[in-house]
């Protein structure tokens, strides 16, 4: 009986393209990252807060907006004035090098400093591939329970930076900031968490300086 290992080979061509996009972008002063999220943790809207922020020089800043069929986020950031392409999948869970390498290949770079790869909402499927990028932000919202780390550990562990959006609605849940940290902290000590609530405005100088400054 023949035997073909499928993850391992999708996975290595993946890692090739990966690599290609990372020293292209490199070689062309571009640092990329790649924003992970469940749906609903408000991964757009903090992209649209942290991007209208004043110390934004939104001509540095390029989107590339990942959803299975819609063109909706991309759309958003068409409206305030940001370099945007979408990518649909058609119903596949997550983005892979390739279609980042396309999308990198139709957006006008010129200019560009910082590309922002808005991932499908997924905690799962989206960790396992790069794109390329130069720093992962994972971000979780206090709606969803601070259970998420130690459930979806690769996650938590392959991320730079976490962000725990919706922090406003914090006294009407029972999410535990300090615990949440805690664990993330056991998976990845070298992670940095950001508190934020981006339909208020809270804590976004922070996250815009991140996009900006690093």
């Amino acid at each position: 009986m023949k035997t073909i290992t499928v993850n391992k080979n999708v996975l290595s061509k993946n890692d090739e393209i990966a690599a290609r996009n990372k020293s292209s972008l490199s070689g062309r002063g571009i640092r990329m990252f790649n924003l992970l999220g469940s749906p609903g943790s408000g991964k757009t809207t903090l992209l649209e807060s942290a991007l209208a922020h004043e110390s934004v020089d939104k001509s540095k800043i390029a989107v590339i907006e990942g959803d299975l069929f819609t063109d909706f986020d991309a759309k958003r950031m068409d409206e305030i004035g940001i370099r945007t392409i979408q990518l649909n999948t058609e119903g596949a869970c997550h983005l892979e090098a390739d279609m980042v390498e396309r999308g990198i290949d139709e957006l006008d770079l010129e200019g560009i400093e910082t590309l922002i790869v808005d991932n499908i909402g997924n905690l799962v499927c989206t960790a396992s591939f790069s794109l390329g990028e130069h720093y992962r932000i994972a971000v979780t919202s206090v709606t969803e329970g601070n259970d998420k780390p130690l459930k979806y550990p690769k996650l938590f562990k392959t991320a730079d930076y976490v962000v725990i959006n919706k922090i406003d609605l914090l006294p009407f849940t029972n999410f535990d900031v300090d615990r949440f940290t805690a664990d993330v902290h056991s998976l990845n000590p070298n992670a940095k968490v950001f508190t934020c609530s981006a339909f208020k405005g809270e804590g976004m100088e922070a996250i815009a300086d991140l996009f900006m400054n690093h």
